[in-house]
């Protein structure tokens, strides 16, 4: 191995595999389990979404307690027991057999789902990486769009080819024993192995001053009481609950149209869009106001839901999933990049698990509405509409910005408040710019 190579590449490589597991079963996942069980038991599609709202629900709860559980037990830890849950619950679908069994078996995978998803990718990047954060957090997170292009459409072959029943257990063991090898490869701190972020000299670690723990441990409650935090929260809870209600229900959708095995290959366009979505965004990223990138992804979406709910034709209902799915990577990353250039470093894993709680807490909704908007009006017309609404305020909320300090406001809560004026880059004496400053 080169003495040159840093062993952060290791996890982020480890959480793209991760993430591609994660995301794949308890996310992509969920349109092929819904359309299965709709199709097999002919439950109606707001019975089958109540569900999925309870599994999102508490995934949301769980996620907001992430940071925690990764400092004190580790990613190793973490990721093993998550592993096991979201496995349990995937093969436990198979052998559900009235609408009520749904509910434990979801709340079994929301446990793997909140060890597992956004926030823990995050969190397990954060101490590796600090100048290049946009790019690595990128790439993993490039894993949860893999899911989608891989394991759903993997998932609808088995099912075809085993039934419902023996496919998910296939897929939970092959699933299991690849995510265990997965967490033997992380580690926690680059300072285990006497490094720095990015691969530099490690810093030097001073006692706790109580003073600044003490503010550590408020942060996230005075953070609450700012605009600067839910304008980062806010958007990305009403973008994300339509865009999971579109993805839940996207199999369902373009089925009538498409067919079975074409439907699922519109799944794999949407997500493969997403992959070159998120690895185009991940290389700008750094050098842009990302605020404006995540705006520009909603609107995208906007004209993807459009054209999904015109669209008599194959084509129409491609170009849909593709330009719908050039966004679905970036709202899931935007909101962890956001946070780590308009907050301290040392109040980052706290609040991105509480960002991503708030955003899977809304976003579980998504589901049960479209599903109940469908019910009700008969077609999927109205619901997407719906979620076009929700996005374009989501794109415009976001632009808008944290507001500027007041007049008389202390120096040590200014951080909470505002960032340095929009358009100026602030930079280290070494010419780049400064971690954690606004771009």
């Amino acid at each position: 191995m080169s003495p040159r190579y840093f062993y952060g590449w290791t996890v982020v490589g480890a959480t793209f595999v991760m993430a591609m597991f994660s995301f794949g079963l308890g996310f992509y996942g969920l349109t092929v389990y819904l359309a299965s069980l709709q199709r097999l038991h002919g439950w109606s599609a707001s019975t089958v979404s109540a569900p999925v709202t309870v599994y999102y629900v508490a995934g949301a709860l769980l996620t907001a307690a992430t940071s925690g559980l990764y400092e004190r037990l580790g990613p190793r830890t973490v990721v093993i027991g998550g592993s096991i849950a979201m496995v349990s619950g995937v093969a436990a679908l198979g052998i559900v057999a009235r609408p009520w069994q749904l509910y434990p078996v979801f709340l079994v995978m929301s446990v793997g789902w909140g060890a597992m998803s956004g926030a823990a990718i995050n969190v397990i990047l954060a101490p590796w990486w600090q100048r290049r954060r946009g790019l690595a957090v990128s790439i993993a997170f490039n894993g949860a769009t893999l899911g989608g292009v891989l394991v759903a459409p993997v998932l609808v072959g088995l099912i075809d080819a085993l039934g419902f029943t023996r496919a998910l257990a296939v897929a939970a063991v092959v699933s299991l024993m690849a995510l265990l090898v997965t967490a033997a490869l992380m580690r926690r701190d680059p300072r285990e192995l006497g490094l720095g972020p990015d691969g530099g000299t490690a810093p030097v670690v001073h006692a706790e001053d109580p003073a600044a723990a003490k503010e550590s441990k408020r942060g996230r409650g005075e953070a609450l009481r700012t605009w600067r935090f839910w304008s980062v929260s806010a958007p990305f809870a009403l973008g994300l609950a339509a865009q999971v209600g579109v993805l839940t229900h996207l199999v369902a959708l373009v089925t009538p149209t498409l067919g079975g095995g074409a439907a699922a290959r519109a799944v794999s366009a949407a997500t493969a869009a997403a992959l070159i979505g998120r690895l185009v965004t991940g290389f700008v990223v750094d050098r842009l106001n990302r605020r404006v990138v995540a705006s520009a992804t909603l609107i995208v979406q906007i004209v993807g839901v459009t054209l999904l709910a015109r669209a008599g034709s194959p084509a129409g209902i491609y170009a849909g999933c593709a330009l719908f799915g050039l966004g679905v990577g970036n709202l899931t990353t935007l909101p962890g990049l956001i946070l780590a250039v308009e907050w301290p470093r040392a109040s980052f894993s706290a609040l991105v698990g509480l960002v991503v709680g708030i955003n899977q807490f809304t976003f579980a909704f998504g589901p049960s509405l479209v599903g109940l908007i469908r019910d009700w009006a008969g077609s999927y017309g109205p619901a997407l509409a719906a979620c076009t609404v929700l996005e374009a305020v989501a794109a415009s909320l976001i632009v808008l910005g944290p507001r500027r300090s007041r007049p008389g406001a202390s120096a040590s809560n200014a951080w909470l408040r505002a960032p340095p004026r929009r358009g100026r880059r602030w930079r280290s004496a070494r010419g780049r710019p400064a971690p954690g400053t606004w771009w």
